[in-house]
């Protein structure tokens, strides 16, 4: 993976914006933009950036999750859909 095709200046991103929207949305790369030689932002595609948003999701619930083993949260299998049985019938009602 060549990354210096994918780092612009501001410069670059003033001049070409719509070229550069373009290509960010047809490869969905990110780009990263520099000012003074310094990465100063990234952009990316709005379907890249929302696999990413869902991707931390799910990593930030397993976490939590793991936690909760860890601490001692857990419930048995017959636990979780006997509750689950009881809160159903009690709806039935």
């Amino acid at each position: 993976m060549n990354f210096t095709n994918d780092i612009k200046s501001v410069t670059y991103l003033k001049s070409n914006a719509a070229d550069l929207l373009n290509q960010i949305n047809e490869t969905q790369r990110t780009v990263i933009i520099t000012q003074n030689g310094d990465a100063r932002a990234v952009l990316q595609d709005p379907i890249s950036y929302e696999n990413m948003r869902n991707a931390i999701g799910i990593l930030k619930l397993i976490s939590q999750g793991e936690a909760d083993t860890r601490g001692g949260k857990v419930k048995s299998q017959d636990d979780v859909f006997n509750d689950i049985e009881v809160k159903l019938k009690e709806k039935l009602r």
